[in-house]
């Protein structure tokens, strides 16, 4: 009885707890849902961008691996010390040596140390190429810093372009069924004929499209930044339009400064150049002798012992031999290897360096030609593209007011509704083409920088 009713009593313990639960974690699950987007400015999508864009991080690993390969490279010109343990058997022969003439004895124990140094010129050139190729893959990295951030400015702004744009739809298509609401009015009141009502109507459905596009572009452009910015899929963000801020440009003589000081192509180019010419000192090089020494310090006898004892027969000297000896010792070798003959490959590598460094000159110079005219190029847009957004800005303010005008004199009858319809598209295009100049102008300062570093 005592079992039965504690069995009861469980149940409708479960029974009262696991609604609770399942409702609990349903609001849990509701509140992550509706939680508030996060909002993100510029500098944060570049931060998330930076950690998680793949081509940006393989430019990163391949300066990380570059480096490292500069640390072996260093440790190749340096002694470096091993531990050597071995035991060596040979069957024996009566003798103290064995039956294999080549070993030094029936048991021979080796536990020693070894001091090793290798003397070349051509790992001193590899070296200097390790720190070339470092300095190229730094650059390349500098590159992809600089790239992402056009990327991302791109993305970024065409994102709130795309919700000013889905914005400016919304308001035109409202502005488009008001008008309609109008001209069935004035139709309904004999002022107006139906080709009016018509003509309104068509423009109407025309700006309903032009939302429905708005919307698919509004969404395309946030998944594509989503995509470079969350290592999780979201679109849960937001973002912020600081478009009205504009930011100085600088005179073309501190931008030309800046980009002779700081353009990453040209240290590329430049880098590429000195590998090259290391490539050619390595191939050089290894037609000159190299040196090898050693020195080993331990144990290397027929005892694993500190102190031997020999005993037995000498045959020489025709008597019984009891000696101590001491095994740790040393010993020093040192090695002379002179390249004599190798089916001529050391020529081939030496003709392939030659090859490659002949079309390193020529990047370099085509890279100091192309940084030239790309900073003219980009400078002028950035000024060109800066001093049409007051401009653009006046043909939108205009717009606005011309179709408040327009629509005000429809009413009265001094104005036909291709005028009104002429307005409302005047002003979407207007306040469009604000928004594409203003990210155009961002972009092109993004552009500007690659060359120049920020200022």
């Amino acid at each position: 009885m005592n079992g039965e009713w504690r069995t009861r009593a469980l149940v409708l313990l479960l029974t009262l707890v696991l609604p609770a639960a399942g409702f609990a974690q349903t609001n849990q699950i509701a509140t992550d849902t509706s939680s508030a987007p996060l909002t993100l400015t510029l500098q944060d999508a570049l931060t998330r961008a930076r950690a998680n864009e793949p081509q940006y991080r393989a430019a990163l690993t391949e300066y990380g691996v570059a480096r490292q390969n500069t640390i072996q490279s260093r440790a190749a010109l340096l002694p470096n010390v091993n531990y050597n343990a071995q035991f060596l058997y040979t069957q024996g022969n009566g003798t103290a040596s064995g039956r294999f003439i080549a070993n030094n004895g029936v048991h021979e124990y080796i536990s020693e140390g070894n001091v090793h140094q290798s003397l070349s010129w051509q790992n001193a050139a590899e070296y200097r190429l390790a720190r070339a190729q470092e300095a190229l893959a730094k650059a390349r990295a500098e590159i992809a810093t600089r790239g992402l951030t056009v990327t991302v400015t791109q993305a970024y702004y065409g994102f709130v372009v795309a919700q000013r744009k889905y914005g400016i739809a919304q308001h035109a298509a409202s502005e488009a069924q008001q008008f309609f609401d109008i001209t069935q009015k004035l139709e309904r009141g004999g002022e107006v004929a139906h080709s009016d009502a018509i003509k309104a109507q068509l423009q109407l459905q025309q700006q309903q499209r032009a939302l429905q596009d708005a919307q698919l572009e509004m969404d395309r452009s946030r998944l594509e930044l989503a995509v470079i910015i969350f290592p999780n899929f979201t679109e849960n963000f937001a973002s912020v339009d600081d478009l009205e801020s504009i930011p100085p440009l600088p005179s073309f003589q501190e931008a030309e400064a800046q980009a002779g000081n700081h353009n990453p192509q040209l240290a590329a180019a430049l880098a590429s150049m000195k590998a090259a010419n290391q490539e050619v000192a390595v191939a050089w090089n290894s037609f000159l002798p190299s040196l090898g020494l050693d020195y080993f310090y331990g144990i290397d006898a027929n005892q694993f012992a500190a102190n031997g004892r020999a005993r037995g027969f000498d045959p020489i000297s025709r008597r019984i031999v009891d000696e101590r000896f001491r095994n740790l010792g040393y010993s020093a070798v040192a090695t002379l290897d002179l390249p004599i003959w190798n089916w001529g490959a050391g020529r081939s590598k030496l003709k392939s360096a030659h090859l490659q460094r002949n079309q390193a000159q020529v990047e370099l110079s085509f890279a100091q030609r192309k940084m030239v005219a790309d900073l003219k190029t980009l400078y002028s847009e950035s000024q060109t593209t800066r001093s049409e957004l007051e401009s653009l800005r006046s043909s939108a303010d205009l717009a606005a007011e011309s179709l408040r005008l327009t629509t005000l004199r429809y009413q009265a009858g001094e104005a036909t509704v291709l005028e009104v319809v002429d307005a409302q598209n005047t002003l979407t295009a207007a306040q469009n083409a604000l928004g594409d100049g203003q990210v155009r102008f961002r972009v092109s300062m993004a552009s500007l920088q690659t060359l120049t570093g920020t200022f």
